[in-house]
């Protein structure tokens, strides 16, 4: 490494998945990488996920026609995404950006964008697995999305059909075909499904993070279990102010999922990033088995296979980073999925977690360098899919950070877009 083109340290701010596959890759390219978080690397929203690798979920959140059941849909409190009244109007410009964006211009550059960030995550997932010590956390399982009926299925299909027309193979499969994958779901209820065979699963997303950050630290890297609360640009470098210590880097990478707004704002840059606070119910013991994440599509609840278990996820709300967890909110999954998973056993003690998703409301992260501030550079902002896109946001941070010329598939991802 030449240290006149490439900075010899790198601070990165946030070890959840995200933070953990860029300090990898940086690792790998000979910078010397520092990793900054009070907690447990990937033990917070990296550690709660459904552990799917959905490189064909390129469909934004926001699809046209979003407004329509908007209202019922964020105020409804049974419903898979809510927003209390005592938080609705500090999400309200979140919103307004979010609905605005659900325009078709919008939603194929977003995919377009998804599915070059996406491309070959699960085969990049596999070898970063295989180079830290655990290949058999990632499962080439596929997923099952059932439906109700036909009419619920066609609802559906603008985003099916973005998903084919960017890649994505998709199955539509009868009850018969349902039945034959899956024998726990009650094909009555659920006679119709989507198929995505070659997408992928992280067994146990957690474990992944550890194996991770263990490597990383038998092979040079640092962990400092520290809450970095202020940077400003030092010299030729970048300084940074914890809540117990200050520490020095050539450059910084902002990978701290929904707080990374937060250290941004009083560098003069205000980004729409919201939490979207994401509960599951572990069961240790469901009493039914699974080959693969099912969906259920009227619901939006995911429920994964896990090396400990069942793991059923999916209820979001709006509410900030302080508010306790909504209890009910993980406590209403267990029965929800009882009619499409009649043989489920709920137990009275399964493992209820909430974690904050970091999401931007026109459905893309924030990747690659801040423009005017040298040296700093973003990973953060992929909402549900921060393990989908984690290795390969790695990587294309590392090759941007090595001098390789990027720039084209950086673009769709700048902070600049928020910029007025």
């Amino acid at each position: 490494m030449q240290a006149t083109e490439q900075p010899a340290t790198v601070a990165v701010i946030g070890a959840g998945i995200v933070g953990l596959c860029v300090a990898h890759a940086l690792r790998k390219s000979g910078f010397e990488v520092t990793l900054y978080d009070p907690a447990e690397p990937g033990s917070q929203c990296s550690s709660g996920n459904a552990g799917a690798i959905s490189a064909g979920s390129v469909a934004p959140l926001a699809m046209p026609g979003v407004l329509a059941g908007a209202v019922g849909m964020f105020t409804d409190p049974q419903g898979p995404l809510h927003v209390p009244w005592r938080y609705a109007l500090q999400a309200a410009p979140w919103l307004l950006r979010f609905i605005a964006s659900a325009t078709p211009v919008q939603v194929e550059k977003c995919a377009t964008a998804l599915q070059d960030l996406f491309i070959d995550a699960a085969a990049n997932h596999q070898a970063l697995a295989v180079e830290v010590g655990c290949p058999q956390r990632i499962a080439h399982s596929g997923q099952l999305h059932l439906y109700r009926d036909l009419q619920a299925l066609q609802k559906d299909m603008p985003t099916w059909r973005l998903r084919a027309a960017h890649g994505v193979k998709i199955e539509q499969l009868d009850a018969a075909a349902i039945a034959a994958l899956e024998p726990a779901v009650n094909t009555q209820a659920y006679p119709v499904a989507m198929s995505m065979p070659e997408q992928a699963l992280v067994t146990e997303p957690l474990l992944y993070a550890r194996a991770i950050a263990e490597h990383l630290q038998r092979h040079g890297a640092s962990l400092v279990r520290e809450r970095i609360t202020g940077m400003r640009r030092s010299g030729q470098g970048w300084h940074l102010q914890g809540e117990h210590g200050a520490f020095s880097a050539d450059s910084v990478v902002l990978a701290a999922g929904a707080w990374s707004a937060a250290l941004l704002r009083p560098l003069g840059l205000d980004v729409p990033l919201e939490s979207q606070r994401g509960y599951h119910l572990h069961l240790r013991q469901p009493g039914i088995e699974l080959g693969r994440p099912v969906v259920l599509a009227d619901r939006k609840i995911f429920i994964s296979p896990m090396e400990t278990g069942l793991r059923i996820a999916g209820t979001v709300e709006f509410g900030g980073l302080s508010a306790p967890p909504t209890e009910r909110r993980a406590a209403m999954l267990g029965p929800q999925i009882k009619l499409g998973l009649p043989g489920v056993q709920l137990e009275q003690d399964g493992q209820t977690w909430m974690g904050h998703r970091p999401c931007m409301p026109d459905s893309m992260p924030v990747i690659g360098p801040v423009p005017g501030l040298a040296g700093l550079w973003c990973a953060f902002g992929h909402g549900h899919l921060g393990l989908t896109g984690a290795a390969n946001t790695g990587l294309l941070i590392a090759a941007a950070m090595r001098g390789e010329n990027v720039v084209s598939r950086l673009r769709p991802f700048s902070i600049a877009r928020f910029r007025r």
